[in-house]
Formats: structure tokens, C-alpha cells, sequence
């Protein structure tokens, strides 16, 4: 079965929407990715420099990264290719910048693993998760995600964008919060990302792991001076 022979289906987007609904237990909304600190900072304060940050965290960042991640679990699952899944995994691991984001990225990948077991039970997801855990490693989420679509038979382009989404959705919400943004232009802000969501489908989707690489310097800073920030509403 190949990524061209699946089409989405009623239980397969179900599953999805369940899966990237802010009432899924990981936990995503006490993360800002850094986001809480670019406000104190005062580098975001306003829809338009919301906006720019989460594109460019789409473009160069942990969207990038974390979409590239998805696309390689995602195939390999689907052909259940698991040695590839564990060596997915442990890639994963190299590519968090800060002690906050490689929590982000465990943390939820956890959650998330627990919970898809608990209740669709044990299979390809739960074994990597062992695999890594013997190993002292901890399973990332986009590779989660993205291991649970495959089974599921979601197919990759429409699963990747709903978790590009839901990532943007989540440091819009979060910047609603912090700045504080009102409810409308937090939904203009992530309708405006549309397009940036969408490039970062096409990209990853193109892009083998040996090609992956990012450049979020500024990202990665507001993560790190987030860990000492003083009066902090988020875990990252």
C-alpha cells in the first residue's frame, strides 16, 4: 500500500479530530514553545507579529523539523518497517534545541502513546514506544502522530496539515493569552497561517530525513531564557 492508494475516511478523521482536539490529554496547552517570552519581550505583541513568528516556526523551526519527523514515521508505519520507526525515533531526539522543547516534545509524545493504547489498544504505536523506552529514550510526539495516522490509514497529506494546525493553533492560543490578543484576532491570526501550514506540507513531504535541517535561532532563545524567566504561565 502506498500514500497515493488511501483516501480519507469517516473513521479515519474522526480519529484525527479526536487525536489533535485541545481536550486530547498531552497536555498542549501549557506549552508556548517559547512564546511567553517573545511577549515579554516584546518581540510579539500584536496579530502581525504573532503571525510572523509561527511562520517562521513553521518554516524554519520545529515545524519544520517535526513535519519532516511525521512524513518519515508516518511511511514507515505504513509499510511496518518498525527498525526504521525505532531509528525515526531516536533521530527525533537530536533535533530539540532546548531542554524546554525536548520536553514539549516527550512529554506529549508520552501522553499521547498512554492514551491511544488505553483506548484503541496495543499495536505498531505501543511497541515502538517499548522499543525506544528499553533503550532509554523517550518517543516524540510528531513521530507519534504520525505512527497513529499510518495505522489508522489516514493518509499523510491530510494528517499533516491537521497536526501543523494544531500546532499553530496552540502558540495562537497560547499568544491570546499572554499579549492578551481578543478571540477575533486570534482567529484571524491562525486563518492568516493558512498558506504557511500549507508550505510546510508541501516541503516536508518532498524532503527525506538526510536533508533535514532548520534555522529558528531566535526561537531557541526565547526557549532558553524562558527556563529562567521569572513569572512563567507555560512549561516552555
Amino acid at each position: 500500500m502506498t500514500t497515493d492508494d488511501l483516501t480519507l475516511n469517516p473513521a479515519g478523521l474522526m480519529r484525527l479530530m479526536t487525536w489533535l482536539s485541545p481536550s486530547f490529554p498531552v497536555g498542549s496547552y501549557t506549552y508556548s514553545h517559547g512564546v511567553e517570552y517573545a511577549v515579554e519581550d516584546g518581540r510579539v505583541g500584536s496579530a502581525d507579529t504573532l503571525i510572523n513568528w509561527v511562520e517562521g516556526v513553521l518554516e524554519f523551526g520545529a515545524g519544520r523539523i517535526d513535519a519532516v519527523l511525521f512524513c518519515a514515521a508516518w511511511r514507515a508505519a505504513l509499510t511496518g518497517d518498525e527498525d526504521a520507526l525505532f531509528d525515526i525515533g531516536v533521530e527525533a531526539d537530536c533535533w530539540r534545541g532546548t531542554s524546554e522543547m525536548a520536553l514539549e516534545a516527550t512529554a506529549q509524545g508520552r501522553a499521547f502513546v498512554s492514551t491511544v493504547s488505553k483506548v484503541w489498544g496495543d499495536g505498531v504505536l505501543t511497541r515502538w514506544a517499548d522499543q525506544m523506552r528499553e533503550n532509554d529514550r523517550l518517543p516524540s510526539y510528531p513521530v507519534a502522530v504520525g505512527i497513529a495516522a499510518a495505522v489508522a490509514k489516514v493518509p499523510l497529506r491530510e494528517a499533516l496539515t491537521a497536526f501543523l494546525h494544531a500546532m499553530a493553533a496552540n502558540l495562537v492560543s497560547s499568544a491570546v493569552r499572554l499579549v492578551p490578543l481578543g478571540q477575533t484576532d486570534g482567529v484571524r491570526s491562525l486563518s492568516s497561517l493558512d498558506k504557511a501550514v500549507s508550505i510546510a506540507v508541501e516541503h516536508a513531504m518532498k524532503t527525506e530525513l538526510d536533508d533535514l535541517g532548520a534555522a529558528a535561532p531566535m526561537v531557541d532563545w526565547t526557549s532558553m531564557k524562558h527556563e529562567t524567566q521569572y513569572t512563567r504561565l507555560f512549561r516552555s
